[in-house]
Parts: structure tokens; C-alpha cells; sequence
């Protein structure tokens, strides 16, 4: 979301690459972000109260702010990677954004927005396949006290600023602020949520949410969560991460869904995958892919993708692989089917043998098949490009979350009893999730 004291804008990135329907265009065996001067000047308000008035040097912006005690509010003067194995997703893009938005840049964004004015959003509606964003990215700044504040910008723009802290059980605590702004006319808005949480347990999670509306009625939603914690299991340190994005359009039958999850753990145990969705008026598409490595040189990973259109074309492909010490295996499907009901599909495999020896077979509907034994190098990534190590060099913030101090002679409930957590669900099949 982008967003300012003074407004925003925004553009929803549905950009997609061209996709062929043509089954054998589908088939493929490769794996693949200067202070401006300020004039303070002490003035007298109609009613004796000091005022600071501030002037900025590139902009008319004035805010007045009451002096003494308690929360000021201040109100202006006057209105202010994973790699596949084909492209399988269509390829539809929206009108440019630049061209669509960028004229409202002014509109939203004045030149000069005076400091202490209110809550400044520094993000734009989210982009496709862009994965997790590392927690330095998501800006996440909780402020020391509580606060709630109101504001309206010279634009007549409103704004809103809270925090606060939550305590529970067993050492919970919740440190949270909330902000949000909306234009004077309620045609465009946007919120944006940032917490922290621990307890006694050694449990510490970051996260973030969002979402906005633009005039055109484009509108989107966003969350971020990183946590630590103890494997119940294994008892060993875990990290996670997940992210779920959303666009809708708002002149279109057009949006898009993704959720995309990481878990780590202190031995190399590392799991990655994403869910995905999207439409662009009469074509749908989907998208699911999983890496498991298990940490001792096990290694599984697949991906599946389909898409159709409302006359009843459909399309897809997937594969999957497994390996282990050199030995293993692949197979795959790339498929399609006609608006008249008539399939095509082409089916593969190759074993490995860890000896320098592949076999490899398939067959199709139209007769295509083979079946053969090659000199061939087997190469598989055994461990993560991106792993525990890594992970923790980038979770700075969320490792140096301070728990609430344990008084002498009290102790942690730790409850290693419960269940596994449930597998993360399947994307829904139609239509997006709700906005929040």
C-alpha cells in the first residue's frame, strides 16, 4: 500500500506473462528504497494559548499545535523464486500502473508534508511472486508509549495513530500500533498494523498487516509474520515466516491470491512452499509448489499449475522430485484439455542410479513414447539456498524482543502434550478470499 498523512495512491500489479494454451508449448524438462528546513516562530493564538507555527520552506502547509499538558493534536490551518519448470500461468496483463496512477502522484503527495503531521505509510499495494519480505523490509518501528491520536491534513484527509500494550498468561505480551488515513471524500483509505509478542516460553513473533482501497475501487491486503519458537517435537529452535497477499480490481473481474510460508529449524530441517490464485475476467489459473529437505541429505520438491477459461480450455503441468545421496527420481505430466472435452497429455520419468546411468520414459495420447538408458551427470540441490543460517542473520529484530521480567520462584507452562499444527490448507479453487 502507499500511503500518506496527506493521502495515497496505489496500483495493483497484476502484470502476468503470456501463456500459450498449446499443449506442447507447455512441455519442458528443465528444472529451473534531506531534512527541509523548518520556520518555527511562537505566536498567540484568539484565546492566549502559545502555538508554535511551522512553516515549511517548500510547501503552504501550516500545522498548529496546542502547548501543555497531555497528548497534542495536531490539525492543520486550513484543508491538506521458486524455480519451475514452464511458464503455466497466463499471460494478462492490467493496464500499466504508471500510466493509470501516476498522474494522482501530486494529488496525493504534496511536495512538503510538515513533520508531527501524522502516520506516514511507506508501502505500496502488494506484488506478485515476490515471496517472503525480510523483516528489515517491512519497516516495523512499535512506538515507547501509548498514544491515540487524531488528525485532518490540509487536503482534508483524515488520520489516526494508536498503540498499546496487551499482557495475558504465562508471561504474554503483546506490544502493538496501529495507524491508518483516509481521503475527505472516504474514496480512498488505507490501515496498517505492527506488533511484537513474546512470553516465558522463549516464543518472540513480528508481524505486520495492511490493507487499502483506492478511488478507482482497486483494493488489497497484506500480512507478514515471523516467529521463533520451540519445536515441541524436536526441542530445537524454529524459526517461521509467512506471507499472505490479495488484490482485487475494482473495474475488472480481475485479483489475485497468494500465501507463501517458510519454516526452519536448528539442524538444517527446512520446508518452503506457496498457494497461489489469480483471474483476469474470463481465465483463472493456479498455482501450488512445496521444497521439503529434511536435513540429512533428503531432499523433495514439486510443483503443480493449471489454469482454464470460461469456454471450458484448461492446461496444466507438474512434476515432482526426490533424491537422496545421488539416487532418486523425477516425474512429470503436462496436459490439456479442449472446450469439447478432448484430452492431450504427455506423461515422463527418469530414474537415477547414483551410477552415472539414467533411465528415462514417457508417453503421450498421440503415440509419442520412449524408453532409454543414458550416460547422464544427476544434479539436485540437497540443501536449501536459503537456510538456518541465513534465516537467523536476517531476524535481527525479531531475536532481540525483550520478554516481560519472570518474578523469582515462577516457572514457564510449557505444553509439549498438543497436537501437531494442521497442514496449511489448500487454496480455494474459486473465488479470492475476503478483503479484511
Amino acid at each position: 500500500m502507499a500511503a500518506s498523512s496527506s493521502g495515497f495512491t496505489a496500483h495493483l500489479d497484476f502484470k502476468l506473462s503470456r501463456f500459450s494454451i498449446s499443449p506442447f508449448h507447455a512441455y519442458s524438462h528443465g528444472l529451473d528504497s534531506r531534512r527541509k528546513k523548518r520556520r518555527v516562530r511562537l505566536l498567540l493564538d484568539g484565546n492566549g494559548v502559545r502555538v508554535s507555527r511551522i512553516d515549511c520552506c517548500c510547501s503552504d502547509s501550516v500545522v498548529r499545535r496546542a502547548s501543555g499538558s497531555g497528548n497534542s493534536v495536531e490539525k492543520p490551518e486550513e484543508k491538506r523464486s521458486h524455480r519451475s519448470r514452464f511458464q503455466a500461468i497466463p499471460a494478462l496483463p492490467f493496464p500499466s500502473h504508471q500510466s493509470r496512477f501516476g498522474s494522482k502522484q501530486e494529488k496525493f503527495y504534496p511536495r512538503c508534508t510538515p513533520r508531527n503531521t501524522g502516520p506516514q505509510s511507506r508501502d505500496t499495494p502488494p506484488k506478485r511472486d515476490t515471496g517472503i519480505a525480510n523483516e528489515k523490509d517491512m519497516g516495523i518501528n512499535l512506538l515507547t508509549e501509548n498514544v491515540s491520536e487524531t488528525g485532518t491534513n490540509e487536503d482534508g484527509s483524515t488520520w489516526f495513530r494508536e498503540s498499546g500494550e496487551d499482557l495475558g498468561e504465562n508471561g504474554y505480551r503483546c506490544r502493538w500500533t496501529k495507524m491508518g488515513g483516509r481521503s475527505h471524500d472516504d474514496s480512498t483509505q488505507w490501515e496498517e498494523t505492527w506488533w511484537e509478542k513474546s512470553d516465558w516460553t522463549g516464543y518472540k513473533e513480528l508481524g505486520v498487516e495492511k490493507s487499502g482501497r483506492n478511488a478507482e475501487g482497486d483494493s488489497w491486503w497484506e500480512t507478514w509474520q515471523e516467529m521463533l519458537h520451540q519445536d515441541e517435537w524436536s526441542n530445537l529452535a524454529r524459526i517461521e515466516r509467512s506471507a499472505q497477499k490479495q488484490a482485487k480490481s475494482g473495474t475488472e473481474n480481475a485479483g489475485w491470491y497468494e500465501k507463501w510460508w517458510e519454516k526452519y529449524d536448528a539442524k538444517g530441517w527446512t520446508e518452503k512452499g506457496a498457494n497461489k490464485y489469480g483471474r483476469l475476467n474470463e481465465q483463472s489459473w493456479w498455482e501450488k509448489w512445496g521444497e521439503h529437505y529434511d536435513g540429512r541429505g533428503s531432499v523433495t520438491k514439486w510443483t503443480d499449475k493449471w489454469a482454464e477459461t470460461e469456454l471450458g480450455t484448461k492446461w496444466g503441468d507438474k512434476w515432482e522430485e526426490k533424491f537422496f545421496a545421488g539416487i532418486g527420481s523425477r516425474h512429470g505430466e503436462t496436459w490439456h484439455v479442449s472446450p469439447s472435452g478432448g484430452r492431450w497429455s504427455r506423461t515422463w520419468g527418469e530414474e537415477h542410479f547414483g551410477n552415472g546411468k539414467v533411465h528415462k520414459y514417457g508417453k503421450s495420447t498421440t503415440s509419442e513414447s520412449w524408453d532409454i538408458v543414458v550416460d547422464e551427470e544427476t544434479y539436485y540441490e540437497a540443501e536449501p539456498h536459503y537456510g538456518w543460517a541465513d534465516v537467523v542473520g536476517d531476524s535481527s529484530q525479531l531475536l532481540s524482543i525483550e520478554p516481560r521480567e519472570m518474578p523469582p520462584g515462577v516457572y514457564p507452562n510449557l505444553d509439549f502434550g498438543s497436537s501437531p499444527p494442521p497442514p496449511v490448507d489448500d487454496l480455494p479453487d474459486s473465488p479470492l478470499p475476503p478483503a479484511h
